[in-house]
């Protein structure tokens, strides 16, 4: 079972580029988009009704052209839900998640915490809103986990090629990455950081102002997550740095399910 989450940065401009092609050469089971920045009326009737796949999407309520996330889906879920049941968090279309019998697929586009200390709040709790959610479905509907998006936050030193001057930025604060200490003391994988422990100079977003791409001044900000209870099913994982068409890029993960 083949995954592929990409922040598109824009699912629109994405298509028009033609790089939207790339996502179906790959024939991935699951499809997770995130900065889609479309609600589905807006989208051309491929992206809309992709053939061979259940479509979803979720968008913000509260601002046009911001945010937002969309599933593309072989499978058809036995359900599929759009918010965690907090309004206030749940207002900016950043979270779609599908239900199947043995295990939930979350794809979620976290928010950044750039903008001033309310907006790193609203991260924050965020955050602390989603690991409640997720240890829910795990515990109390004994469902195996699988999440996967941007998360805005590189975890260690080792995801981001410069770690000391970023120290007191957004994205690798204390409080941001002890949160996916917690991610991790409470069971969840990541799965890249899994298979490739020491693994240095990979990235998932570079800023585009700078010209750090060519650079590979980078950060790992994006991620797929398992609960342990998947990782015996876990087979290869991937960081595709060289596709075009994104600040960021898509990363792929296999599962023997």
């Amino acid at each position: 079972m083949k995954f592929i989450s990409w922040n598109v940065n824009g699912l629109r401009a994405l298509y028009r580029k033609g790089n939207f092609s790339w996502l179906l050469e790959h024939d991935a089971d699951f499809i997770c988009l995130q900065e889609v920045k479309a609600e589905p009326e807006q989208l051309p009737e491929d992206l809309k009704n992709l053939s061979g796949y259940h479509s979803y999407f979720d968008f913000s309520k509260t601002r046009k052209g911001y945010s937002g996330v969309a599933v593309y889906a072989r499978q058809k879920p036995e359900k599929v839900a759009y918010n965690m049941g907090i309004p206030e968090l749940d207002q900016e279309g950043r979270l779609i998640a599908l239900f199947y019998k043995e295990f939930v697929v979350l794809n979620v586009y976290f928010p950044n915490g750039g903008g001033g200390p309310e907006r790193l709040n609203y991260k924050l709790r965020f955050y602390d809103a989603f690991l409640e959610y997720i240890e829910n479905l795990h515990i109390a509907e004994h469902k195996k986990i699988i999440f996967c998006g941007d998360v805005n936050t590189a975890h260690e030193a080792i995801d981001l090629a410069r770690p000391k001057e970023n120290e007191k930025n957004t994205g690798f604060l204390p409080e941001e990455r002890a949160w996916l200490d917690e991610v991790v003391a409470h069971g969840y994988v990541d799965v890249f950081r899994h298979l490739y422990p020491t693994k240095k100079d990979v990235y998932t977003y570079w800023d585009m102002k700078t010209a750090a791409r060519e650079r590979n001044v980078g950060w790992r900000i994006d991620y797929f997550f398992i609960s342990n209870d998947i990782l015996p099913h876990l087979s290869s994982t991937k960081v595709h740095s060289a596709i075009l068409g994104s600040d960021h890029c898509p990363i792929e993960m296999t599962l023997s399910l």
